[in-house]
């Protein structure tokens, strides 16, 4: 029975399979790659309802994309896999535990956001991850500042020549403002909020970064990540969110 046994080959074979599988899972729950999960499980779903009740169409169906398989998924799915791959190129797949400490920016991002709250202070601000954002920041004003409360605050007073646009943050430093951002196009939210809550989103669709909208008009925090938007952020959720954020 020792063939049953599995060898040192077999193992590293099983190891890096798995270690693969659960990055891919990671990385699919943060892109939002789920929906992709989800629409190829409603397939498998409908092949295996069709062939246990011999759905003859269904199943000529099937049998006719069975060759273009490929070309399908990809035509069907093609804004979440432009965005996973867009995403994969800069996860490292073979490192599940690693984590690369960042110089902390919160503390003057936070006290920024909660005074500009506190005043109502239109403002939206993007936190820059793996995926660059050097197409949006050419369309801004660039600059090299060290991040704080006071310059973010001042850049979104209403007598600034700068406050229209976003602020793009990397790492600890201001590197653009007056940056134009993609507008989403997702009709729920078109329906719901202004031109910078849908700026916010736009970006989040394009890329891994995160946009913080301080409303203009009820001063509420949101955040913006992976395409969706949530509001009525605190600024303890906050300081959460960015810290989880920049893992």
């Amino acid at each position: 029975m020792n063939f049953l046994l599995p060898g040192i080959t077999d193992l590293i074979d099983i190891l890096i399979v798995w270690i693969i599988v659960y990055r891919l899972i990671v990385l699919a729950r943060k892109v939002g790659g789920y929906q992709i999960l989800l629409g190829l499980g409603l397939l498998l779903i409908v092949y295996f309802i069709a062939s246990l009740f011999n759905l003859e169409m269904i199943l000529s169906i099937f049998g006719t994309l069975n060759e273009y398989w490929l070309l399908v998924i990809i035509i069907l799915f093609q804004p979440e896999i432009r965005n996973i791959l867009a995403k994969i190129s800069h996860t490292n797949i073979l490192t599940p535990f690693q984590r690369i400490p960042k110089k902390s920016i919160y503390a003057p991002l936070t006290n920024a956001v909660d005074t500009m709250s506190f005043l109502k202070k239109g403002a939206i601000i993007v936190i820059e991850n793996e995926i660059k954002l050097n197409k949006f920041i050419e369309t801004g004003e660039k600059i090299d500042a060290i991040l704080s409360s006071k310059l973010i605050t001042s850049i979104f007073d209403r007598n600034s020549i700068l406050h229209d646009g976003a602020v793009i943050i990397r790492k600890d430093r201001i590197v653009a403002v007056k940056v134009v951002l993609p507008l989403t196009q997702n009709i729920e939210y078109r329906r719901q909020f202004g031109t910078r809550h849908l700026a916010a989103v736009g970006i989040t669709e394009e890329s891994d970064a995160l946009a913080i909208v301080v409303s203009e008009e009820t001063g509420k925090i949101s955040v913006a990540m992976n395409g969706s938007i949530q509001t009525g952020i605190n600024v303890e959720m906050l300081a959460q969110i960015i810290a989880d954020h920049s893992k």
